[in-house]
């Protein structure tokens, strides 16, 4: 460890902090390691938050330094990292990682075909919102390391993101990361692949070769840290050019799960304003639908912004499900239940897809040609669509279900 005298520090500290710690480190030469503690629970845990510091001076070979926590509830995942951090600060050629035990109740792993009705973004440096996220019940996080981040906390936030996939309860929602953007979010691979991660989104993704490039690193990735649950890859295009790309874009690699649209940056790129009717990016919405099912994976919609206007996002859910999107994104915990109801399969529609299932099984068994349910005929189509709807279905209540067996357990 360098002996140089430097103070640093990593977090952050006032009155409106919560979930979280300010940290603080001055090298110093000679006298040891001094702590100087200031928590909201110290008369319960300063003895451990304490024999937690000392352990990580240890850990990190700090022998002589004044160090200053401000806590403000800070979990000892949110802890460790901005410590680490900081002592990252003080020493950039440190490459030691200290890495908490993984949640046993994140030992759940995903599927290709799961349900993605809704994503819930969380902001990568803002541990205070991670704890109670997978309570809402989104079929999905999204810990972010793009745009929610500050460019001068992308370290930080790399640090949280990685000790929160290990350490938080996330209740059976998938662990999705966005990275930054490419080239740059190859650097983010490193604290995610090894860690637990479900999803990578890959943000303003424009040409196929980008994912190409990003499975070669994560594949790298997976075989030095012996990783063999599967890890998937969701796009999502927010221009032009990855409009006009989107199915080569798609079928790109077999670990792209779904194909997403973020509008914001897609209206600005053709030189619109985005709007509530959304006549400016019917074109790419449709477009991205049709190269998501051309490459036989999911097609998500972008986020509704208006996170006070429940009745407009039902009705931008609706617009969405019947485009062939099957799910959005969500930046407010309140928008998870309308979107998931939305989307999911409504009991009338279960019924009717199983009414027109067996029809057509009968139907096979006594070699009629031609299927009809009451006097209505019934294509291959209308067939396959009702078995889709029967699938979604039995996807979610498996979801459901192991979720409660990793509970139990």
């Amino acid at each position: 460890m360098s002996q140089k005298p430097i103070k640093v520090s990593a977090g952050k500290r006032g009155d409106k902090v919560r979930s979280d710690c300010f940290v603080e480190i001055e090298q110093k030469t000679t006298g040891g390691i001094k702590i100087n503690l200031i928590s909201k629970v110290n008369s319960m845990y300063g003895e451990s938050i304490r024999a937690f510091l000392e352990e990580m001076c240890a850990f990190f070979d700090l022998k002589n330094a004044e160090i200053s926590v401000e806590d403000s509830g800070a979990l000892p995942f949110v802890m460790a990292a901005r410590f680490e951090l900081a002592v990252k600060r003080l020493c950039p050629e440190l490459t030691k990682e200290f890495l908490l035990p993984i949640n046993k109740k994140n030992s759940y792993k995903t599927t290709k075909e799961r349900l993605r009705r809704s994503r819930l973004y969380l902001p990568g440096n803002e541990p205070k919102f991670f704890m109670n996220a997978g309570l809402h019940e989104p079929d999905a996080i999204i810990l972010d390391l793009e745009d929610s981040v500050a460019p001068s906390e992308k370290d930080a936030a790399q640090l949280v993101v990685r000790n929160a996939l290990r350490a938080v309860d996330f209740y059976g929602a998938e662990r999705m990361v966005r990275i930054n953007q490419l080239p740059k979010g190859k650097e983010d691979l490193k604290y995610i692949i090894p860690h637990n991660v479900h999803v990578i989104l890959v943000p303003k993704c424009e040409e196929a070769v980008q994912i190409i490039e990003l499975e070669d690193e994560v594949m790298r990735l997976k075989k030095e840290y012996n990783i063999k649950d599967d890890i998937y890859y969701m796009p999502i295009i927010e221009s032009a050019k990855g409009v006009i790309n989107a199915y080569n874009i798609a079928s790109a690699s077999e670990n792209n799960c779904a194909l997403a649209i973020g509008l914001e940056d897609y209206t600005a790129d053709i030189g619109t304003q985005r709007t509530d009717e959304g006549k400016e990016s019917y074109f790419a919405r449709t477009m991205l639908v049709n190269a998501a099912k051309a490459a036989q994976i999911q097609a998500i919609d972008t986020v509704f912004s208006d996170v006070n206007d429940m009745e407009g996002l039902r009705k931008s859910v609706l617009e969405a499900k019947a485009l062939g999107f099957e799910g959005k994104g969500c930046i407010h915990p309140r928008q998870i239940k309308i979107i998931n109801e939305s989307f999911a399969p409504t009991s009338e529609e279960i019924e009717k897809a199983k009414k027109i299932v067996k029809a057509f099984e009968e139907a096979e068994k006594n070699g009629i040609g031609v299927v009809a349910l009451g006097s209505k005929m019934i294509d291959a189509p209308v067939v396959k669509r009702a078995q889709r709807t029967i699938h979604l279905a039995q996807i979610n209540k498996l979801i459901k279900e192991n979720w409660r067996e990793t509970e139990e357990k």
